[in-house]
C-alpha cells in the first residue's frame, strides 16, 4: 500500500513539474485573434466606433462584445476582411457609427487664423499636431489618420480635411467592377 502511494505521489510530481514547464515555456501573451483583429484594423485611432482606440474594439470583437460593422474608417473592406478572418457573414456599416469616407482626408491648419488655444491637440488621438499655447499649430501629415477629432473643438474654425494627395507609395489598384449577374434570360 505504502509503496503505491509513494508511485502515485511521484508521477503526480512528475506530471506537476511537466504541466509547470510546459505554462512556462508555451505561455501566449494576449489574445491571438485580437492581435489579428487589430492588424486589420485602420489604427486611426478615432472612436467612432464606440470604444477608445483600435485595439479595445478589436479585444471587444474577438471577444463577441462588439459587432464587425462599426469602423467608418475601415469601411467595407475592413468589414470584409473581418468576416473572412472570424468565419462571420459580412454586414453594411452600422449608419450610427458614421458613413465610410470615398478617398483618405488628412488635417490641415490655417496657421493665419490659429490662436493657439490646444484644444485641437487635446482632441488628436494620434499626437499628429505640434504647438504649444498661445502659439501657431500644425499637423504632421505623415501622423495625422484623418479621423476629423481635431475639427470640432477649434473655436475659429482654422482646421481644413483634405484629400490626401495620389503618390506612388499610397496609390493602390483600383477594384475591378463586379460583373452583373441577372436571372432573366438575355434577349
Amino acid at each position: 500500500m505504502l509503496s503505491a502511494i509513494l508511485a502515485l505521489g511521484a508521477l503526480a510530481a512528475v506530471f506537476g513539474i511537466v504541466l509547470g514547464y510546459a505554462t512556462i515555456r508555451f505561455k501566449v501573451e494576449g489574445d491571438p485573434l485580437a492581435d489579428k483583429v487589430d492588424a486589420i484594423l485602420p489604427q486611426t485611432q478615432c472612436g467612432q466606433c464606440g470604444y477608445p482606440g483600435c485595439r479595445p474594439y478589436a479585444e471587444a470583437i474577438a471577444d463577441n462584445r462588439a459587432d464587425i460593422n462599426q469602423c467608418p474608417p475601415g469601411g467595407e473592406t475592413v468589414i470584409l476582411a473581418l468576416a473572412e478572418l472570424l468565419d462571420r457573414d459580412p454586414k453594411p456599416l452600422n449608419a450610427e457609427n458614421g458613413v465610410a469616407k470615398e478617398e483618405t482626408t488628412v488635417a490641415v491648419i490655417d496657421e493665419q487664423v490659429c490662436i493657439g488655444c490646444t484644444l485641437c491637440i487635446q482632441a488628436c488621438p494620434v499626437d499628429a499636431i505640434l504647438g504649444a499655447a498661445k502659439q501657431m499649430h500644425t499637423v504632421i501629415e505623415s501622423e495625422c489618420t484623418g479621423c476629423e477629432l481635431c475639427v470640432p473643438p477649434c473655436p475659429v474654425d482654422c482646421i481644413a480635411m483634405i484629400p490626401v494627395k495620389e503618390h506612388y507609395l499610397t496609390w493602390k489598384w483600383p477594384f475591378p467592377d463586379m460583373p452583373k449577374t441577372t436571372t432573366e434570360p438575355e434577349k
